[in-house]
């Protein structure tokens, strides 16, 4: 007979008043005996609960099933062992059999509940200072008014919980690398040992095997830190990057950030990364940014010579000296360069066709995503402009113009037109092409008549220092000259 604590607990209570076997049970209801049992016993501690297990009529047939389910781990998802699928063949293979269908179905959940339970659990890993963990995430960022997709690398440090993000329009070895690199120079230190996922962008693990793209290997000698690989599809061995990837996304990409450039939207990202770790720990109960500091103790020092984040490839330029990467991305070189093989170096923000001598022919930001694009050079394209006017009015450069720039320039003659085009060609190098086309604009619609040149030499200084629409500074004050001026017998024209 099973006891409640209840009733234990009474028995208990009434032999305390000294009452016997016979009284307890009689007033109770009980039997001497199991009265007499819990009077004796002395250990009430709590038992370790024992599940019970009952015999039911396919135990016989359970290392079948069990079998069946073990195999059906190596097998596609679809091709395994439903609850029906187990009942049937045990009707055909046993013709003693008679167990209905949900008894079978709800041993093969159960079966497949503890399977899925041990393989769940993770093991909580130490990390030392100094080490970091570093991943992807993506999100959505408007760069000059475009909404565009972006990866954003996190590199993390476990040990402080320090979190630092930089945003790319890609998520190549060029770009981890360039990421890592500014990290690595705004903390003032190298990591002593790296962790990041089976990722494309360093490398692969296959097996025991890891294959290191040759960028990263360079950017490892480079900086000297040590590299771990986590084995795929296994993104618990660095759950702290994966947290920081949505904390990021939650707290710094929520409204979608709006910048003019990624490289605004960067350094804003360094300041706020600095301000969220003067936090305090969510588990040591200490800031951050001072456990972070053990972190910099243990890191390896800078190196001395900086690091080109960069590829060299060999590329064809087509007849107006334009080439392909990526297979959809076009960009321009000059058309000096035409049907010719050239060298072009590839970064994680720009891309840069190279001369024989090393030097640049132009300069694009590089694009990526898989719809194609046709980026030009502006500078080069004035370029050959100066030396071939007549192209002008089929150029793509004049349909990019406003209708004053365009009709002013239309009206010029060949040498007119050559001398605004230089003219534009040395604001540009100056001020930069969007202030120059600007300043000659505002210089055009003014008329002044210093001429164009002039006008649009102090329109761009003003734009580029002052920005055209901020008052002039008042200047001195001229009326205490007045108050002096009748002593001398001037007359007086300030207020007295």
């Amino acid at each position: 007979m099973t006891m409640s604590m209840e009733q234990i607990h009474r028995i208990k209570e009434l032999q305390l008043q000294e009452k016997g076997a016979y009284q307890i049970a009689k007033e109770l209801g009980l039997d001497p005996k199991t009265v007499r049992k819990y009077m004796k016993q002395e250990d009430f501690s709590p038992r370790l609960p024992v599940p019970v297990s009952k015999p039911s009529k396919l135990d016989p047939y359970k290392p079948t099933i069990d079998a069946w389910l073990l195999q059906d781990a190596k097998n596609r998802y679809k091709q395994r062992h439903t609850g029906k699928r187990v009942y049937d063949r045990l009707v055909k293979k046993f013709p003693e059999f008679n167990c209905s269908y949900p008894t079978v179905n709800r041993y093969v959940t159960a079966f497949r509940q503890r399977q899925h339970l041990s393989k769940k659990g993770y093991l909580e890993l130490q990390w030392h200072p100094g080490e970091a963990q570093a991943d992807f995430g993506e999100c959505d960022v408007i760069v000059n008014g475009v909404r565009r997709v972006t990866k954003y690398l996190v590199v993390s440090f476990p040990h402080s919980n320090a979190g630092f993000v930089q945003c790319f329009l890609g998520e190549t070895a060029e770009c981890l690398c360039q990421g890592l690199m500014d990290v690595f120079y705004h903390i003032e230190g190298v990591p002593s040992r790296l962790v990041i996922d089976n990722a494309t962008a360093a490398g692969r693990r296959i097996g025991e095997l890891v294959r290191l793209t040759q960028l990263f290997k360079r950017f490892q000698a480079h900086f000297g830190f040590e590299i771990t690989f986590c084995n795929p599809n296994s993104g618990h061995e660095k759950g702290n990057v994966e947290n920081k990837v949505g904390y990021a996304r939650r707290n710094y990409m929520v409204p979608l950030p709006s910048k003019v450039s990624l490289h605004e939207w960067n350094t804003e990202l360094f300041e706020l990364c600095d301000l969220d770790n003067s936090r305090e720990h969510y588990k040591k109960g200490v800031p951050i940014c001072e456990l972070f500091e053990k972190d910099k103790e243990a890191m390896r020092a800078l190196p001395n010579a900086p690091f080109e984040s960069c590829r060299y490839g060999h590329v064809k330029t087509n007849g107006y000296g334009k080439f392909i990467l990526d297979g959809k991305h076009t960009y321009s070189s000059s058309p000096l360069y035409a049907d010719r093989e050239i060298i072009v170096r590839i970064g994680a923000h720009f891309i840069e066709p190279l001369d024989e001598a090393g030097d640049v022919i132009s300069r694009h930001e590089r694009e990526f995503g898989t719809e194609r694009t046709d980026t030009v050079d502006w500078l080069t394209m004035l370029d050959q402009l100066i030396v071939k006017p007549g192209a002008w009015r089929n150029s793509l450069m004049r349909s990019q113009m406003s209708y004053e720039v365009r009709d002013y320039m239309d009206e010029q003659d060949k040498s007119g037109l050559r001398q605004a085009l230089r003219l534009m060609k040395d604001l540009s190098n100056q001020y930069g092409l969007d202030v120059a086309v600007t300043s000659i604009q505002e210089a055009i619609v003014r008329k002044r008549t210093q001429g164009i040149e002039v006008n649009a030499a102090v329109v761009a200084a003003r734009i580029a220092h002052y920005g055209l629409d901020t008052p002039g500074e008042p200047g001195p004050d001229m009326s205490q000259y007045d108050v002096l001026l009748p002593a001398f017998g001037g007359e007086v024209h300030g207020p007295q």
